[in-house]
């Protein structure tokens, strides 16, 4: 008998010692003559020569449904009650009643040991078969946690891989023209993100500069990311303007995005040589131009990608002069709360700015994500994107 079995069968006694301590006490109570001695025998004769026997014919009702388990049991402890009743009186008298009657008398007083017998059958068949459910509950709980377990391991390996190739999908070195700096930094609230932003070579004095914001979080942003990305290279050598480029990236989405799925875009073409940014506003927070410490929003702009196929979007275009510092960024910028409440803004970013006009871009940009980071405690409720156009 190992520990396990020895505890249990100390706890099966304890139990047993208690209930006869209040079987005693309701006999007492009725005035029912009674010796605490012949009480407690009875109560540890029945208890364990039921516990014994009853497992024995386990085989015959446990892999049976309530109420055919019970009806199965019943017929088997009336035939188990006959030797435990039997068994029980003898022991009785043996150890206790030897000395004052007849075996032949205890046993004509089978009552009370027979009814003994039966409740207890009934009650161990009980504890039991609620212990079994119990036990199986338990069994399969753990098995749905331990499958459960691995499905969020493996959703945790698949979005970790996500990430990996959404950070893949964005520019690993920015492209660079001459009298202009370009900085982008991308800070995803959640595994994956819906933001986007890509730079690209369009000739020795030309690039493409575009942010999006892709409606949702998560991985269905994420993949819609992705289409927009590759719709965006794919046209951009063909597109004449900003303005071309948006319509025939809306006029693809409109035919593909899910209801309800919608992209703000704004697309612009830096040009070193005219020292100017023409670009499209599809539905994107206007841009920033800090320039001689005054701050210009670039109002204007269409419809968001996606929704309205045949939208007619228009260009604009700014002068860039040595010094002037634009900003394109996404929402989870200016909506980034801190403990209050109170958001960032369009013109924490302008304050910002105005204040670390003379950094270069990628240093500017840098410091404003840190100072975002820090504004909101790191706790970013959308995805974040900054792309900062340092004139020199």
């Amino acid at each position: 008998m190992n520990k396990q079995m020895l505890a249990r069968l100390l706890r099966q006694q304890i139990i047993y010692i208690v209930l006869s301590a209040a079987l005693w006490l309701v006999f007492w109570a009725l005035g029912i003559p009674n010796r605490p001695l012949i009480v407690l025998l009875y109560t540890l004769c029945v208890g364990n020569l039921v516990s014994i026997c009853v497992p024995w014919f386990a085989p015959l009702f446990e892999k049976r449904a309530f109420p055919y388990d019970l009806l199965v049991f019943l017929p088997i402890l009336a035939v188990v009650t006959v030797p435990v009743y039997l068994l029980t009186t003898v022991i009785v008298w043996l150890l206790a009643l030897r000395a004052d009657t007849s075996l032949f008398q205890l046993l004509g007083a089978w009552k009370f040991p027979a009814v003994a017998t039966f409740t207890f059958g009934i009650s161990f068949f009980v504890s039991q078969r609620t212990k079994e459910r119990l036990e199986r509950r338990n069994a399969e709980l753990e098995q749905t946690a331990e499958h459960r377990g691995a499905q969020i391991a493996m959703q945790e390996q698949e979005l970790e891989r996500a990430r990996e190739i959404q950070s893949s999908l964005l520019p690993k070195e920015i492209p660079q023209i001459a009298g202009f700096e370009v900085a982008g930094a991308w800070q995803p609230a959640r595994t994956v993100s819906g933001d986007y932003y890509d730079v690209l070579a369009l000739g020795p004095r030309r690039l493409g500069i575009c942010i999006a914001d892709v409606a949702g979080k998560g991985v269905s942003a994420a993949l819609l990311m992705a289409n927009v990305q590759a719709a965006v290279r794919a046209f951009a050598g063909s597109s004449e303007s900003p303005a071309q480029m948006c319509a025939k990236v809306n006029a693809l989405l409109h035919e593909n995005v899910a209801t309800g799925k919608f992209v703000t875009f704004l697309y612009g073409v830096l040009d070193a040589e005219k020292r100017t940014f023409q670009c499209c506003n599809a539905g994107h927070l206007p841009p920033l131009v800090v320039s001689s410490g005054e701050v210009r929003i670039l109002e204007g702009g269409g419809a968001v990608l996606g929704v309205f196929p045949s939208w007619s979007y228009e260009n604009a275009v700014i002068e860039l002069k040595a010094g002037d510092r634009l900003l394109l960024f996404t929402d989870g910028i200016t909506e980034a709360a801190d403990a209050s409440g109170r958001e960032f803004e369009e013109a924490g970013i302008a304050e910002f700015v105005k204040a670390n006009r003379g950094l270069g871009a990628k240093e500017l940009n840098n410091r404003l994500l840190q100072r975002v980071t820090e504004f909101c405690r790191a706790q970013f409720h959308d995805d974040a994107t900054v792309l900062v156009i340092a004139a020199f």
